[in-house]
């Protein structure tokens, strides 16, 4: 029976970071935060013990952070249990030398609703206060600071990079 050796799998990225040629942070950083703003979508997964949950959902991207409006729904087992997401944004495949991607590990919060935050969100979106009180039900807002961005980016070997660059994020936010 075929026993794959899932240590080795996991650390192909690792091992081969080490030995890459990586971009300065700050043009890192700026690259990232660049293709954050191109889009406004991405898959947020949450997961618990019983259950994992891949939710397609608009993002805003305010002060190095992600906030997510949500009514609800299956992710929030998973943020009950287990603060750590994964983000992911895409764009089409086009092949192995189109590629164009980040994927984010960070920490959720909920924030309280009508707090200084909330509001300040809902300016973001240009959501008047008086429409969100209508609202049958309080909107929850999902707040994840990023503490690793993983940016694949096949545009980055004609500078002599390697297509992935890793970035730590420290509580520069």
């Amino acid at each position: 029976m075929y026993q794959p050796d899932y240590d080795a799998a996991a650390s192909v990225w690792i091992e081969r970071d080490k030995a890459s040629a990586h971009m300065e942070r700050a043009a890192l950083k700026e690259k990232i935060e660049a293709f954050i703003g191109a889009h406004n979508t991405c898959a947020l997964a949450t997961a618990s013990k019983e259950s994992v949950r891949n939710t397609p959902i608009e993002y805003n991207f305010v002060d190095g952070c992600f906030y997510f409006f949500s009514e609800g729904g299956l992710k929030f087992r998973g943020l009950k249990e287990n603060k750590k997401v994964g983000i992911a944004i895409l764009e089409a495949y086009g092949g192995f030398g189109q590629l164009h991607s980040l994927q984010v590990e960070g920490r959720a919060s909920m924030v309280e609703p009508f707090s200084e935050e909330y509001l300040k969100l809902m300016e973001h979106k240009k959501i008047p206060l008086e429409a969100m009180k209508k609202l049958p039900q309080v909107m929850n807002l999902i707040k994840v600071v990023p503490e690793t961005y993983d940016y694949l980016d096949s545009d980055l070997k004609t500078e002599g990079l390697e297509s992935r660059q890793h970035l730590e994020i420290s509580t520069e936010y």
